[in-house]
């Protein structure tokens, strides 16, 4: 029996999901959904629309969701800088836990 060679696969660029579950628009659908932006609230029947229901306890909400990082420069005060490196290792994620958190607050003020 021949020894079998152990090979690594090429790794794949990611790419968003939005490019990958969804197809274009044909002129038809989108003059629909111009034609459904137009309607005033109280027209739409919502008869076929489900319940929300209340999520279950132990859900974890964003748990399979992995954004795509982009790189970036950032000039920040050197105090701050400081600040946040003092929370440890990893500060730079915690550093992009607290600009989602600013971003979802005004989110909601919406």
């Amino acid at each position: 029996m021949a020894k079998k060679k152990s090979v690594s696969s090429r790794q794949e660029k990611r790419q968003p999901a939005s490019g990958l579950f969804t197809a274009p628009l044909t002129d038809r659908q989108r003059r629909e959904l111009e034609r459904l932006a137009r309607l005033p609230n109280s027209k739409i029947d919502l008869s076929d629309a489900p319940e929300v229901s209340v999520r279950p306890s132990g859900a974890v909400v964003g748990r399979f969701y992995r954004p795509i990082k982009r790189p970036i420069s950032l000039r920040v005060d050197a105090d701050v800088l400081a600040w946040f490196r003092s929370r440890g290792k990893k500060y730079q994620t915690y550093i992009n836990h607290v600009l989602r958190r600013e971003m979802q607050s005004h989110a909601r003020e919406r």
